[in-house]
This record gives structure tokens, sequence and C-alpha cells, in this order.
């Protein structure tokens, strides 16, 4: 038996997974929100030299 061994039980394998699914699903929406207001701003940072 490892120090780590009740960490590699396959209940804690599902819970990491789990935990990975939750954190990469996340990302994805922020990523995917960012993107969205970027442009706008950046819309708005060339608009008032050009005027």
């Amino acid at each position: 038996m490892g120090k780590f061994d009740r960490r590699n039980s396959e209940k804690m394998k599902r819970r990491k997974a789990q935990v990975k699914k939750k954190a990469r699903l996340k990302r994805q929406r922020t990523a995917s929100a960012k993107p969205a207001a970027a442009p706008k701003k950046a819309a708005k940072k060339s608009a008032p030299p050009k005027a």
C-alpha cells in the first residue's frame, strides 16, 4: 500500500474527472464570452481617433 493509494481508488478517479470536466466547461464558457466582448471594445477604441 502506498501513501496515496486512497486517492487512486475508482471513486477518487471519478471525482477528479468530474472536477476536471467542470473546469474545462468553465474555461470554455469564459473563453467564448471574452472574444464576443473583445471586438466590441476594440471597435470603441478605434472609433474615437477617427472622429
